[in-house]
């Protein structure tokens, strides 16, 4: 069940990534597009204004006089062609505004064999928005005009003014829909490699999603499964423990019930006081300590060593160590203490001593382990996988522990050392800085 809703969620993040990405991609395209038209429409007014302020002002004042073919018009019609064929204008012309509603073309720049469909007065396609606008002595530029008799063109118009700043008419350039499409296409066609750029793009992305995430899953199952590892292995310790404490209390009761019936009372009344002892000794396995893992960890631990008849002696400072993950103290400590209680084990009763000491500042965090047991002859092994000392059992994998503790002090950035600093004890030091 949770590996589908990991599953759902995984693609339901690709399908919304791959969306808007995608999204990114057409917003571009049709941005890129609305400006290649406002930019066509920039350049086409500026060319309007300047034909509007060189064309003669005082020739076309005669024509708007007495608007007729004459050689006046033809004059002008000329100038309007040739500046047509310079701009590769669909059309330059000129209109007759005197109303907020309806413009009228008087002068057509085209050649002079063009008769039909470019009369004086002719009612003119430009909008009703832009014909207000010109109304008001203003430019005006047009969306695309879907035109049945000249195409589709996007139309730009600038006043004429005479000497005194009078609008006499307006100059009007119409832009062909075909020749704004190729520039669009030419624009597109050029920035083609961003828009694969950006399907790359999209591609690394998803896959770099999915790598991560089964790296990430690969990583967290790895991390759950040596902390199952670490808990199962201190759990085992702690029934065996609880075990040896059962098994201890039935002959206990097995020897006082025995002494009783033997009619000894006395014999049980020193048998008695001399298990308030071991009780006592139990009860000191509570220890006072901040961090809720590790003093389950220890007190267990001191369970595992009294019932080796270790001598166990624990110190911790007052403080959470709350800089380190509670798995990563368990998996480091128990390894530790693990190896401290089988080298202990080797001595006699008598000689079994184990020191552990956990405390803190404002730098770091020190645990240290001391213990008596056999020197260490190849310090420079020890942290090396499968490397061990110990005498090989059947199903039970060795040499783990002391490259699983180098791991976690490697993870924290800290030092390790273990070495043994007399004849018959050991010592390891782990230092984990804060900063």
């Amino acid at each position: 069940m949770k590996n589908r809703k990991i599953k759902l969620i995984l693609v339901l993040a690709t399908v919304l990534l791959s969306l808007f990405t995608s999204l990114n991609v057409l917003t571009s395209y049709v941005k890129m597009k609305k400006t290649v038209e406002e930019s066509i429409a920039n350049q086409s007014l500026e060319a309007a204004i300047s034909i509007a302020s060189s064309i003669d002002v005082k020739l076309y004042q005669q024509f708007s006089n007495n608007p007729v073919k004459n050689a006046t018009y033809w004059e002008i019609r000329k100038y309007l062609n040739d500046a047509r064929e310079k701009l590769g204008a669909l059309n330059v012309y000129t209109l007759e505004i005197d109303n907020p509603k309806v413009s009228k073309t008087m002068i057509a720049g085209v050649p002079n064999h063009f008769t039909e469909g470019f009369d004086i007065g002719q009612i003119c396609t430009v909008p009703e928005k832009q014909i207000n606008q010109a109304y008001q002595g203003l430019t005006y530029v047009t969306n695309v005009i879907n035109d049945p008799q000249h195409g589709d063109y996007l139309s730009v118009g600038a006043p004429i003014k005479n000497e005194k700043g009078q609008i006499i008419g307006y100059l009007g350039i119409d832009i062909s829909a075909d020749k704004l499409n190729g520039i669009k296409g030419k624009v597109l066609e050029n920035n083609l490699f961003l828009f694969i750029y950006n399907g790359i793009f999209i591609l690394i992305v998803i896959a770099s999603f999915f790598f991560l995430q089964k790296w990430y899953q690969k990583e967290v199952t790895k991390e759950v499964e040596v902390t199952e590892d670490t808990y199962q292995t201190e759990i085992k310790a702690l029934i065996t423990s609880v075990s040896s404490l059962r098994h201890d209390f039935t002959n206990h009761i097995q020897v006082l019930h025995g002494l009783l019936q033997l009619g000894e009372p006395d014999q049980a009344k020193q048998y008695l006081s001399s298990l308030s002892k071991e009780v006592q000794e139990i009860k000191s396995l509570k220890l006072n300590i901040n961090h809720p893992g590790l003093s389950i960890l220890l007190q267990t631990k001191k369970l595992a060593a009294q019932n080796h008849n270790i001598e166990m002696d624990i110190s911790v400072s007052q403080d959470t160590f709350d800089k380190i993950k509670t798995t990563d103290i368990i998996k480091l400590l128990s390894n530790l203490i693990d190896n401290a209680i089988d080298a202990t084990i080797e001595l006699p009763e008598s000689e079994r001593k184990i020191k552990i000491s956990c405390y803190a500042d404002e730098m770091k965090y020190v645990f240290e382990i001391v213990n008596t047991g056999p020197t260490i002859t190849d310090p420079d092994q020890i942290f090396k996988q499968g490397f061990t000392t110990k005498k090989a059992e059947l199903g039970k994998i060795r040499g783990q522990g002391l490259f699983i503790v180098k791991e976690v002090v490697k993870k924290y950035n800290g030092n390790i050392s273990i070495q043994s600093t007399g004849e018959f004890e050991t010592m390891a030091i782990v230092i984990i800085p804060l900063k």
